[in-house]
């Protein structure tokens, strides 16, 4: 497994990472979903050649992070990436998102168009605030989870977003990893999932996107995919035949590949 370090943002809150690859090639940064760590790019980034200059964060009220008691909506989370970015001498890279993680990542490209070089959003929503079966969830569940979280919901919950068995170990790992979070972040996480209104702003985006989706995601829409795509000036949408939400675990090798190519054509870019 590859070191982990931590850094401590503008806003107080310490973010571990981890950093790999060659320190003068192409930045990129990825960013996980909620509830996840860095951890859930660990296959991903097994499979990155050396000169994709990778970081991968956790962010704020996940497993190691810092847990304010407030701060729990995109905005906030993009804001802590501008610090890292800040904090870690970046001046501009690629930025990665996964599922609820392209929604940050979005914000951060709609926030901080001169640092970011380009956008990669994998499996990642058009919008969570007209998904019917997610407000069933929230009701339901996610609003009223309580300490400790349910592991069998939560293992439940991670495996819904897969179609095919994963490399060894990682569901395990994953669940591990969002059993860390508390419910108060769960909840407030969601929350501010659902009442974000930035795909009216995404046609501020001006950096290169690529849009990958999984044709057998049991939460994203081909629909919902073709509509994000179409809102970002320029985008492209890669279809993965076959694979599921989480293509990224399930096919981490090809994942890696296709998101080296892009970062590596978006930097070469004048």
């Amino acid at each position: 497994m590859v070191a982990t370090t931590s850094v401590k943002v503008a806003s107080g809150v310490t973010l571990p990472f981890v950093e790999q690859g060659d320190h003068d090639g192409v930045p990129v940064v990825f960013v996980h979903a909620v509830a996840d760590s860095w951890r859930a790019f660990e296959p991903l980034l097994a499979h990155l050649p050396a000169e994709i200059h990778a970081f991968a964060l956790t962010q704020r009220g996940s497993a190691g992070a810092s847990e304010p008691t407030n701060g729990y909506r995109p905005e906030d989370f993009a804001a802590d990436l501008g610090s890292f970015f800040d904090a870690l001498h970046l001046d501009e890279a690629v930025v990665v998102g996964g599922s609820s993680g392209g929604v940050v990542a979005r914000r951060f490209a709609i926030d901080h168009p001169d640092s970011t070089r380009g956008l990669v959003l994998l499996g990642s929503p058009d919008t969570l605030a007209n998904k019917p079966a997610l407000r069933q969830l929230w009701d339901s569940t996610i609003s009223t989870l309580t300490d400790p979280v349910d592991p069998d919901w939560v293992r439940g919950f991670a495996e819904s977003v897969v179609v095919h068995a994963l490399p060894a170990g990682l569901m395990e790992t994953m669940v591990q990893e969002n059993l860390k979070v508390s419910a108060r972040v769960w909840r407030s996480t969601f929350e501010g999932l659902i009442e974000d209104d930035s795909f009216a702003e995404l046609d501020r985006i001006v950096a290169p996107t690529l849009v990958i989706w999984g044709d057998q995601d049991s939460i994203l829409t081909r629909h919902d995919q073709e509509r994000l795509t179409s809102a970002i000036p320029g985008a492209r949408l890669l279809i993965y035949p076959g694979a599921g939400h989480a293509f990224y675990w399930e096919d981490p090798a090809r994942a890696a590949a296709d998101v080296a190519a892009f970062a590596t054509q978006a930097t070469s870019r004048p």
